[in-house]
């Protein structure tokens, strides 16, 4: 559906308001590619038009970033060197792949603002996310990572390091909780320096969950935390305008995977958990992307735009993807 006549001058707050962009991983690294580290510069380079187009404007920005194809090469790194160096743990390795992915981020949209002439900076921060360890979906391994695995290699691995495992499509895979995030630890820095104009890169990976112990402080959890979830964490926590959602499909629908199906261009958040309740949006997919936008809508923000890759400045002006509404 298209939006109506003059949206897009309803739609464009002032200058100076907040706005989040989720970036998902397979953005950088396209399944079917081998994901070389020129190949992952070319993508992020590509990636950022929309970006730039809301510095252009005016917005403070904060970008939270995917890492599902970069972990499950972390991983496989990390297995095939375990007989030379101890593997490392989930959460480190969330927080590597944090920096590393930022850093490719950060240098792209630095060049790219630059070029345009926008006098802005840019920053990465390694941030951890505190989850509640009661939280049910903390004590169960309901989340596939890494590459798909012959099923001795599996079981090999599950003995000798006390991974869960379990058949997926291509072969067997390592399932770890994904626990829901409760707030950014770094938050206030976060938002020091976003206020101050700096486009800031955090929650990369959806973050490092983190549990606070009475005795020994912030712990690490093995675990990887959603990150559209995390950007909606963090846009609350930024008490930001808009929650960008940037993806490989045009926008929400209903009956997608049927002829008939139908892009839904506006929805009030109790509609969107309406749908949710049918069925009608991915369990892996556009689930967490709805999720998302609605809770963030819930808890005081204005809108949630989820767009295509390159439709992201068309979704702020209210004339692409899917809005979500109070």
């Amino acid at each position: 559906m298209m939006a109506p006549p003059g949206a897009e001058q309803r739609a464009q707050p002032p200058a100076g308001r907040t706005i989040v962009v989720a970036l998902g991983g397979n953005a950088l690294q396209p399944p079917g590619e081998r994901g070389d580290i020129h190949q992952q510069f070319a993508h992020t380079r590509e990636s950022l038009g929309a970006v730039v187009a809301l510095a252009e404007a005016g917005w403070n920005i904060a970008i939270v970033h995917g890492n599902g194809p970069q972990i499950g090469d972390e991983l496989l790194r990390n297995e095939l060197a375990r007989a030379w160096r101890p593997p490392l743990p989930l959460g480190v390795l969330v927080a590597a792949t944090a920096g590393w992915i930022g850093y490719m981020i950060q240098q792209s949209l630095q060049n790219a603002l630059d070029r345009h002439g926008i006098r802005r900076n840019v920053v990465t921060l390694i941030t951890q996310v505190t989850v509640d360890p009661a939280d049910p979906q903390a004590q169960r391994a309901s989340k596939p990572i890494g590459h798909p695995m012959e099923e001795s290699t599996a079981r090999e691995l599950a003995s000798e390091l006390g991974w869960i495992i379990e058949p997926a499509e291509g072969g067997w895979r390592r399932r770890v909780p994904s626990p829901r995030p409760l707030a950014f630890v770094e938050i206030d820095r976060i938002a020091r320096l976003v206020e101050t104009g700096t486009i800031v890169i955090a929650g990369g990976g959806g973050g490092t969950p983190v549990r606070r112990d009475p005795v020994l402080g912030l712990e690490g959890v093995d675990a990887v935390i959603d990150k559209d979830r995390a950007a909606q964490v963090l846009a609350n926590g930024l008490d930001a305008h808009t929650l960008l959602i940037l993806t490989n499909v045009e926008g929400a629908y209903v009956d997608y995977d049927s002829p008939e199906r139908n892009l839904l261009d506006r929805l009030q958040a109790g509609e969107a958990e309406t749908l949710l309740e049918r069925g009608e949006f991915g369990e892996g997919s556009m689930r967490p992307k709805i999720e998302a936008a609605i809770e963030f809508v819930r808890e005081g923000g204005h809108r949630a735009c989820i767009a295509r890759l390159d439709r992201g400045s068309d979704a702020v002006a209210g004339c692409a993807g899917t809005t979500v509404l109070p």
